[in-house]
């Protein structure tokens, strides 16, 4: 069993001072209050005071403690009481406990009384420390919970805000591809629409275009029939003086008709060299059609004819291999052109 040694006492020693100043000054009470009291270092002693409590910290300190357990208040929370068993020298000359500083307060005169109110100082610390550590802890947990909470609630928020944008994004996206496939749809709608309509007027000018054919086939007409074409215009060859071929060969039977191929006034009629027997037919626009190599002329210079008209006969006179007609075309400014084109424009087939 723990035990405390009791102080040593400092020894007394009367020759320290001198005169009647040095005896009083012997037995004067140690006051470590005062200024004149300097700090010692390691291990010190002082002076016992008649025959009673060497005052230094460690006897204090047992005396404290001596009373706190008299009094059965030094107790631990998480600990059982710790006994203290002092010599009978020491325990003998311990002060009173209720007259200790500090430690009076905390007991009671009458020992039976076991109120809350005279025993429970330090257990009320204890208790109060236990209760502030608990709200403590509370309020902590509370605190934590608060912010987990919050932390989780603005989670939340975010997750909605990103699933909102998301969806927003995706139903711009969703809105942007309808909207292509509309355009798409609408531009290829109108395209069909531009080719149904091209198609329409292309279809409608092929009409308008066969029936001004028609028209003009009905005003204009072969220049003669049971024919075969042997030479076409712009053919090269040395049989021609221009080196090329000027007009279109129509081959027939010698004395076959030559019909006017429209409405128009008979030039010139009569011999013209290489040509043979010529007939010039000037229709209204200023057009010419040269008739060559007839056999003979049915009509006169300045004569009107009409389409389909007998102006003369195949032949093969001038500058000839054989019966045909070699017919020319000429602008009214008089440039040659190609017959067969120009026949087909008027809408006959050749």
């Amino acid at each position: 069993m723990a035990s405390n040694t009791p102080a040593p006492e400092a020894p007394f020693r009367p020759d320290f001072f001198s005169g009647e100043e040095g005896a009083e000054r012997a037995w004067e009470e140690w006051n470590p209050t005062e200024d004149s009291v300097r700090p010692v270092r390691g291990r010190h002693r002082v002076v016992k005071q008649r025959g009673g409590l060497a005052r230094s910290s460690t006897v204090l300190g047992v005396g404290v403690i001596a009373a706190v357990g008299a009094g059965g208040m030094a107790t631990a929370q998480d600990k059982p009481p710790v006994s203290i068993s002092l010599p009978d020298s020491i325990a003998d000359n311990l002060p009173d406990a209720k007259s200790l500083p500090g430690v009076g307060s905390l007991l009671s005169d009458d020992s039976s009384d076991t109120d809350a109110g005279n025993t429970s100082p330090l257990t009320a610390v204890t208790l109060a420390s236990d209760t502030d550590s608990k709200t403590a802890a509370d309020g902590a947990a509370g605190a934590g919970e608060a912010l987990r909470a919050r932390i989780l609630q603005q989670a939340e928020q975010q997750q909605a805000e990103a699933d909102a944008e998301a969806k927003a994004a995706a139903e711009k996206l969703a809105a942007e591809k309808a909207a292509a496939e509309a355009r798409k749809q609408q531009t290829a709608a109108e395209a069909k629409a531009e080719a149904e309509k091209l198609a329409a007027e292309k279809a409608a000018a092929a009409k308008a275009e066969a029936e001004r054919l028609a028209k003009l086939a009905a005003s204009y007409s072969l220049p003669t029939s049971s024919y075969t074409i042997t030479s076409t215009f712009g053919e090269a060859g040395s049989m021609w003086s221009s080196g090329y071929h000027t007009g279109l060969d129509f081959a027939a039977p010698t004395g076959t008709p030559l019909k006017a191929v429209h409405s128009g006034t008979v030039k010139s009629a009569g011999w013209s060299g290489s040509y043979g027997y010529r007939t010039v037919l000037e229709l209204d626009d200023g057009t010419e059609i040269w008739y060559a190599h007839q056999s003979s002329i049915s009509v006169s210079a300045g004569q009107k004819v009409s389409t389909g008209e007998t102006i003369g006969r195949v032949g093969a006179t001038g500058n000839v291999t054989g019966p045909h007609l070699h017919l020319e075309v000429h602008t009214a400014g008089g440039t040659g052109i190609d017959p067969m084109t120009w026949l087909r424009d008027k809408g006959l087939t050749v």
